[in-house]
C-alpha cells in the first residue's frame, strides 16, 4: 500500500512488482500525480492487466473498505528492523509505505507505532531508499519467509532484463 505517493515512476514500478508477485496494491489519496499518467504507465510497461489494485480517497476509507487485520508500516524514523517484523503464517498482510518526499503521515504513525519498521542502513549519511527498492526489499523477504516464493517452479517466474 502507498499513502500519498508523489512520483509516478516509483508507482509504476511498484505496480510492476505488485503484479509479478501477485500482491494487490492499494494506493490512498491525495496522489501526487494521474492515473492515467503515461510516466505511470511506462514504468507498469504492458503489466498493468496482471495488477490487482484499488485506490481509497483517505486512510480512513482505506480502513472502512478493507478493514485489515495486520498492518505493517515501513518509516525510515522507525527502530526497529523490518527482519523483526511478524510476517509468518497465513492471513493477509497489508505493507504500508509513505510518500516519497514526506514518509507516512505523523497520525498514522503515532496511531500504529508498535507495527512501524525500517530498512538499516550501513551508511549513516544515506537516509533511506527509494521508495520502489524499499518495497521490493520488503515485500520478497516477506514472500520468501513465508515460503511463497518456492512454490514458483523453476524455469518459470525467472526474472531477467527484458
Amino acid at each position: 500500500m502507498l499513502v500519498h505517493p508523489e512520483i509516478p515512476p516509483n508507482t509504476g514500478n511498484i505496480g510492476r512488482l505488485c503484479a509479478a508477485t501477485r500482491t494487490p496494491l492499494h494506493l490512498v489519496r491525495p496522489l501526487g500525480f494521474s492515473l492515467a499518467d503515461r510516466d505511470l504507465k511506462r514504468a507498469g510497461l504492458d503489466y498493468w492487466p496482471y495488477l490487482s489494485w484499488r485506490v481509497h480517497d483517505s486512510w480512513d476509507a482505506f480502513l472502512a473498505a478493507e478493514r485489515p487485520l495486520s498492518l505493517l508500516l515501513y518509516s525510515a524514523r522507525s527502530s526497529a528492523s523490518y527482519t523483526e517484523a511478524p510476517r509468518r503464517g497465513s492471513g493477509a498482510l497489508h505493507l504500508v509505505f509513505g510518500a516519497e518526499t514526506r514518509g507516512l503521515p505523523a497520525e498514522i504513525v503515532a496511531a500504529h507505532r508498535e507495527r512501524c519498521y525500517r530498512i538499516p542502513m550501513l551508511e549513516p549519511r544515506v537516509r533511506s531508499l527509494n521508495l520502489a527498492n524499499a518495497v521490493a526489499v520488503v515485500l520478497y523477504d516477506g514472500l520468501r519467509e513465508r515460503g511463497a516464493l518456492a512454490a514458483v517452479p523453476p524455469g518459470e517466474g525467472e526474472s531477467g532484463p527484458g
